[in-house]
C-alpha cells in the first residue's frame, strides 16, 4: 500500500506528549499505511523531555520520535511566573525555524513519502506557517476541551472586534459554548492582558489550519459542539477521543514495584470506598497546604489514596515529589490513618481509576485526567489549580453535573490561595455519602464515551473522516 506521512509537533508537556502518541496509535490502527514522525520539543519548565521521549519511543516503536536540537534560552523565571501562557508559546514560537529545518532535513528528506499534514498542538499554531511554507496541509491537536477551543474561538472574535478584555467588574459572561453564565474568578487564565491576547491569538490561528482535531466525544459537550458547529469559518472539527492510554507506561525495577504495592493495596478495600487525590504532573502544595489536607483527610474517615507533591521551585512547572511525609504532615498522622490511608509519589493513575476500590477522585480537572475519569465513570471532586483548570471544573460542575465543587464559589484566583480542612472535608463527605446522582450520571457518561468510539459511534465516525482527508489530501 502506497505511503503517506503525518508529522506530529506536540507542545513540550508530557501531558501533551502522551494524548499526541495515542492520537498517532490510533490512526496506526486504524489505517497503517501512515508513516508517522513526532517531533519533540525539550521543556525546561519540567526538567526535560529526553527521559520521556525515550520511555515512549522504546514502547511504541512504530512511531519516529526525533528530538529538536535543545538550543533555545529558556524564558526567565519571572516571565513564567507573569504569564505562563505567554512565555510558553514565547519559547515555542522561537523553535519556529528549528523545527521546519527538522522537517525538511530529517522528514521529507528520510522518505519521499509526501506528507498528508503536519499536526502541531494547540499551543503550537505557529508552525502552521511552517506547513504552509513547506506547501503541505496543517491540523490543529486540541487535546483540552470542545468548551475551551470554542471559548479561545470566541477571544479572538471579541479581540477582531475591539471588545475590551475581560475584568472583575463585569457580570457574569453569556458564552456560546456554557451553558451557564461564566463569572470572571474561573477565568483566572484570562486575567492578565497578555494571557487573554496569546490564547486568542492561538484563536485566530487555529482558522489557518485544514482541520481541529479534539480530544472529546460530542455527547459528553454537547452544548460546546453545537456551538462550534454553528460556525462557518472555521475549519472542520473531528472530535476524536475520548483518547485514552489504558496500558499506561511500561514499568521495570522500583516504579513497577510501587505500582504494584498500590494496585495491591486497593485490592484489599471495599469497592467503591476510597477517595483517590492526585494533581497532575503540575499538582504541587506548599508544607502549609499539604497539612491543611491531611487534616481534612483524617476528620473525613473515609479511606483515601494521596499521591503526594510539593508545588513546583521557581522557573519550573513540574511538581517535585518527596518521602519525608513525617516531617511535613501533622504530628502522629501516618500512623492515626495507616488503617485507611496510603501515600504514594507518582502513582498509575488510569490503572487507579479502573480499579473498582475507587469511589471519587478530588482532580486538578486537566483534561486527560477528567477524560480519564468519565471513561471509569468516577465521579470527580474538582480542585483546579493552573491554566484552562477552572474552567474545566466550572463546565464539568454547572454546565455537565458531573462534579462537586471542592469551594463553594470557584473563588479561588490562582494556585497560592489556601484552602481549608473543612472545605476538603465537605466536599468529599458529600460525594461519598450523598453522590448517589453524580455517580448515575457517571456511570452513563461512561457508556456514552465507550460507545462513541466503538464502531458507528460519533467519535469513530469521525475518525475516520479525519483519515479520509489526510488520505485525499495533496502535499
Amino acid at each position: 500500500m502506497k505511503k503517506t506521512q503525518l508529522v506530529f509537533v506536540p507542545a513540550p508537556g508530557f501531558g501533551h506528549l502522551v494524548a499526541a502518541v495515542q492520537l498517532a496509535k490510533m490512526v496506526l490502527e486504524r489505517n497503517d499505511s501512515f508513516l508517522i514522525t513526532m517531533l519533540a520539543i525539550n521543556n525546561p519548565f519540567y526538567g526535560g523531555i529526553s527521559k520521556n521521549t525515550e520511555s515512549l519511543a522504546s514502547i511504541h516503536t512504530e512511531i519516529r520520535f526525533v528530538e529538536i536540537p535543545d538550543t533555545i534560552p529558556t524564558p526567565p523565571p519571572e516571565a513564567l511566573a507573569v504569564s505562563p501562557a505567554s512565555a510558553f508559546t514565547s519559547y515555542i514560537n522561537d523553535h519556529k525555524t528549528l523545527v521546519k529545518d527538522t522537517i525538511v532535513n530529517l522528514v521529507m528528506a528520510h522518505n519521499p513519502a509526501p506528507i498528508a499534514s503536519v499536526v502541531v498542538d494547540m499551543f503550537c499554531t505557529v508552525f502552521i506557517d511552517v506547513a504552509k511554507e513547506l506547501g503541505v496541509p496543517s491540523h490543529v491537536f486540541f487535546t483540552s476541551d470542545a468548551a475551551f477551543l470554542a471559548m479561545t474561538l470566541y477571544l479572538s472574535d471579541r479581540e477582531d472586534k475591539g471588545e475590551p478584555k475581560f475584568s472583575p467588574t463585569d457580570p457574569d459572561y453569556i458564552i456560546p459554548c456554557y451553558s451557564n453564565p461564566v463569572p470572571y474568578r474561573v477565568m483566572p487564565v484570562l486575567h492578565t492582558d497578555v494571557e487573554y491576547e496569546a490564547l486568542a491569538n492561538h484563536g485566530r490561528e487555529f482558522k489557518d489550519s485544514n482541520g481541529i482535531i479534539v480530544n472529546t466525544f460530542s455527547e459528553a459537550e454537547s452544548h460546546a459542539v453545537s456551538a462550534l458547529l454553528a460556525r462557518d469559518d472555521i475549519p472542520p472539527i473531528f472530535n476524536v477521543g475520548p483518547l485514552i492510554d489504558h496500558k499506561g507506561k511500561s514499568l521495570s525495577g522500583s516504579d513497577a514495584v510501587k505500582r504494584d504495592e498500590i494496585l495491591k493495596w486497593l485490592d484489599d478495600q471495599p469497592e467503591k470506598s476510597v477517595v483517590f487525590l492526585c494533581f497532575g504532573s503540575g499538582g504541587g502544595f506548599d508544607e502549609a497546604q499539604l497539612k491543611e489536607i491531611a487534616i481534612g483527610l483524617e476528620r473525613i474517615g473515609h479511606r483515601f489514596l494521596w499521591s503526594i507533591r510539593l508545588k513546583p521551585s521557581k522557573g519550573k512547572l513540574q511538581a517535585s515529589f518527596f518521602d519525608n511525609y513525617g516531617e511535613i504532615l501533622p504530628q502522629g498522622f501516618l500512623e492515626r490513618t495507616k488503617n485507611i490511608g496510603m501515600l504514594c509519589g507518582w502513582a498509575p493513575q488510569v490503572q487507579i481509576l479502573a480499579h473498582k476500590a475507587v469511589g471519587a477522585f478530588v482532580s486538578h480537572c486537566g483534561w486527560n485526567s477528567t477524560l480519564e475519569a468519565l471513561w471509569y465513570a468516577v465521579p470527580i471532586i474538582t480542585w483546579p489549580l493552573y491554566a484552562e483548570q477552572h474552567m474545566n471544573a466550572f463546565q464539568l460542575v454547572k454546565d455537565l453535573g458531573l462534579a462537586v465543587e471542592l469551594t463553594l464559589d470557584f473563588r479561588r484566583d490562582c494556585p497560592t490561595d489556601f484552602v481549608k480542612a473543612e472545605e476538603i472535608t465537605k466536599a468529599v463527605k458529600t460525594m461519598m455519602e450523598q453522590g448517589g446522582e453524580l455517580r448515575n450520571k457517571a456511570k452513563e457518561t461512561s457508556e456514552m464515551a465507550k460507545k462513541a468510539v466503538m464502531e458507528g459511534g460519533s467519535s469513530h465516525v469521525a475518525f475516520g473522516n479525519l483519515i479520509d482527508q489526510w488520505l485525499g489530501s495533496k502535499p
